[in-house]
Order: C-alpha cells, then sequence, then structure tokens
C-alpha cells in the first residue's frame, strides 16, 4: 500500500511520516519533504516557494549571519513575476531602484537608448536592490511560512543514499538531515554536486573587470548608462540611497587567466580598498570625462570571469539550481536571475514528483534550463565582446552597431535581450 504523501496530512501526521522517514529514533536526525543546500538568493526562494506550497523543508548554511558585499543589483523582469508568486514583489518595489531604460554613450553623446516598456512582460522594468537586502526580504518571507526552516552554521559533509532518501551529514556533531529530495544551491563547488557524480565544463575568460558602489554625483538620476570606449566599457548602475554602481574593464597588465572561486569575486580588502577606488575612478575619469570621488566608496571589487555548465541538473534523488548548474559572466547580471528562474519552475513540478515519484518532468525541467542558461551566456559573450579594448578599427564597427540600435526593430530586441525576457 502507497504511503500517504505528507503535504495531505495534518500536522501530527506529518510529524509521524517525516519520523518514519528519517529514522528519527536515531539522536540528531531530522527529515524534510526537500532539503536545500545553500542559503544565497537562490537557495532561499527555492526554499521559500516549496514552504508556499506546504512542502516540509530545511534550508541549510554553514555561514551564520548575513554577508555584507552588494554583489549581485539587477533583478529583471522574469524574476519580477517570479517574485510577485512567491509574494515579496511589493517590499522588493518599495526598497528598490526602478531603471525603465538604458542608455549607450559614445563621447558623452548618447548614441541609443533601451526602452524596457517596449518588453512584452508584466514588470517591463529592472529593478536594482543590493543582493544583501533581496536576500533579508526572501528571508524574512521563509521565516514567516516555514519558522525554523533555516539552519545556518550546518556544513554538509558526507551524503549518503538511503532507500527512499537521502541522508546529509553535518561535519561538526551527530546532526543529520534525511530528505526525499535534496537540491544544491551552494555553487559549482558545492557538496551537492559532487555528490551527485554531476561534472560539466568550464572555461575561463581572459578579461578582468573591477567594480564599486560609489555616490551618485550624475545626472542620469535612474538610467543605466554603458559608455562605450576603446580602452573597455564603462557601466554605471543606479541604486537606492543616492548610489550608482560603476564597472569597467581592467587594463590588460591586471587581466590574469584562472578562475576566482565559485563567484569569480575577489573583494579588495587584501589590495587595500582605498587604492582600488582610486583606480576605478582613475579609469571611469580616463574613458568617460566623470569623476567620481572615491572617499564616497561603499564597495570595490575585482573579478574575474568564466562560463561553465554542469552535464546535467538531476540525478537520482539530488538536484542543482543556479551556480551550482551553470554559471555565466556577471556581466548583464543575469546570474542571480537565472537561478530563481530554475527555482521557480522547478518548486511548481517537485510537488508531483514528490506524489508521483515520476522523473519525467525533472528531466523536462533540467533540458529547459540548461537551454536558457547556455542563450544568456551568448548574450553575456556578446556584453564582454562589445566592451573589450579595441583597435579604432574595431571601435568604429561597434559604432555601427550601435547606430544600428537605435533603430525600432533592433532596439526591441535589445531590450527583451538586456531584460532576459524569454529565459
Amino acid at each position: 500500500m502507497r504511503m500517504p504523501e505528507p503535504g495531505s496530512l495534518p500536522r501530527r501526521g506529518r510529524e509521524a511520516w517525516r519520523a518514519g522517514v528519517s529514522g528519527a529514533a536515531v539522536s540528531g536526525v531530522t527529515g524534510a519533504d526537500v532539503a536545500v543546500v545553500g542559503a544565497g538568493p537562490v537557495g532561499v526562494f527555492l526554499a521559500t516557494a516549496l514552504a508556499l506550497r506546504g512542502l516540509d523543508v530545511v534550508l541549510l548554511e554553514r555561514r551564520v549571519g548575513e554577508r555584507r558585499h552588494s554583489r549581485a543589483i539587477g533583478i529583471h523582469p522574469p524574476s519580477l513575476a517570479a517574485l510577485e508568486r512567491l509574494g515579496v514583489l511589493d517590499e522588493i518595489l518599495r526598497r528598490g531602484m526602478r531603471v525603465d531604460r538604458g542608455v549607450l554613450r559614445i563621447d558623452g553623446q548618447d548614441a541609443a537608448a533601451l526602452e524596457f516598456a517596449r518588453v512584452p512582460e508584466r514588470h517591463p522594468f529592472v529593478i536594482t536592490l543590493p543582493q544583501v537586502e533581496t536576500e533579508r526580504i526572501l528571508r524574512a518571507r521563509l521565516d514567516a511560512l516555514a519558522p525554523g526552516a533555516l539552519r545556518e552554521g550546518f556544513t554538509v559533509g558526507r551524503i549518503e543514499a538511503l532507500p527512499g532518501r537521502v541522508r546529509l551529514h553535518a561535519v561538526a556533531g551527530p546532526s543529520a538531515v534525511d530528505a526525499r529530495l535534496v537540491v544544491g544551491a551552494d555553487g559549482p563547488l558545492g557538496v551537492v554536486r559532487r555528490a551527485a557524480g554531476l561534472g560539466g565544463t568550464s572555461r575561463a575568460y581572459r578579461h578582468r573587470y573591477v567594480m564599486g558602489d560609489v555616490a551618485d554625483e550624475t545626472d542620469d538620476g535612474a538610467t543605466a548608462v554603458l559608455h562605450l570606449n576603446p580602452d573597455g566599457i564603462v557601466e554605471s548602475f543606479p541604486l537606492p540611497g543616492g548610489v550608482r554602481r560603476w564597472v569597467t574593464h581592467l587594463p590588460e597588465q591586471h587581466e590574469q587567466h584562472g578562475t576566482c572561486g565559485s563567484s569569480h569575486r575577489r573583494a579588495a580588502e587584501d589590495d587595500d580598498g582605498a587604492r582600488a577606488a582610486a583606480r576605478l575612478a582613475d579609469l571611469v575619469d580616463a574613458r568617460t570625462g566623470i569623476r567620481i570621488d572615491p572617499a564616497t566608496t561603499t564597495m570595490t571589487s575585482e573579478f574575474g570571469v568564466r562560463r561553465a555548465a554542469a552535464s546535467g541538473m538531476a540525478r537520482g534523488r539530488m538536484l542543482l539550481v543556479g551556480d551550482a548548474a551553470h554559471e555565466v559572466s556577471p556581466i548583464g547580471g543575469q546570474g542571480m536571475n537565472l537561478g530563481w528562474l530554475d527555482a521557480d519552475e522547478l518548486a511548481e513540478i517537485v510537488p508531483e514528483v514528490l506524489r508521483s515519484g515520476r522523473r519525467e518532468p525533472l528531466v523536462a525541467w533540467q533540458r529547459r534550463r540548461l537551454a536558457s542558461a547556455a542563450r544568456a551566456a551568448r548574450m553575456a559573450e556578446f556584453n564582454m565582446a562589445m566592451g573589450s579594448p579595441c583597435g579604432p578599427l574595431a571601435f568604429a564597427a561597434r559604432r555601427l552597431v550601435v547606430a544600428g540600435a537605435s533603430g525600432p526593430l533592433l532596439a526591441g530586441r535589445l531590450a527583451r535581450a538586456f531584460t532576459m525576457h524569454g529565459l
């Protein structure tokens, strides 16, 4: 006789089911429908989406407390729709900065504009908000739906496959979690991907960039601006609180091969933050004529880029989302959004997968999501190519591309591409 599904039982019955599945008679073992490993923005989104559907979920995070680095800032229209389904969009809109247009600028003159209102989305605009703020909003929503689901300070060590479940053992102490499904949102070097044996491909690019959040003294307001220059692109994005994020290509002597960890960002504490801020200010000045005040810099970071993809996103009872499954260049701000879209679609099918035991929905899901990641990676490569240092002839060709972008047909297509429409 088939065991009743936990979502159909009253709370007391669900507790008894968890005890039966997890072998909770074993000291320190607790059970859940789904265990999510990694409480970054993608992991906490997925845990919240699963809790919203009535599933028992546990979110395991080795760190304690929030990360202060502002990191990802752009929230694109498809993600805004997903966040609305999660019940947090109003708070995102209240705290964030709404960006309705982007401008391509050459020699201080606007050469083309991308109007995001052209995008056929429910929310045809981009919201900028520091990642730390976004994570606070998501964590509060998870805590309201499933108090105690987040377990900080839990470092997953050994992962053990058992009949009908997976057991995740903590590195320290006897604690363990049993779950019918385990989802790795813990990056490409995470424990879930290793345990699942999902290899993949990886390609590091030679380009390196520097970015910083600086007091906004421009007249650009809520407009995103891309300054094209033969020595390297300069991007600037408005942030709440009168701050602007600046990103620019580092000169060749700063470029190097290799990778810099799962997010490819190395905070500049070890490179003297003041010197890094001054270097960013000098590069922005030389390439745009705009002088930013390095003394107002609240964050400076250098990062390299790579493209990577796992060989799959599902094996047995172990799944991957976000950077654990695919990485794209952060130029274009797609990585966090891709992970959210992975999680949003996965949360829709997990209840049915748990009820029926069918694998077909997961196979179709991983095929769609890896295809979306590949399209995003190609867009990121286009962005990097358009912004890399070049000679006079190549820059003249880029001017022609920008001139074409000012036409209504191409401008609409670029606006959809830059806002991740269709991913």
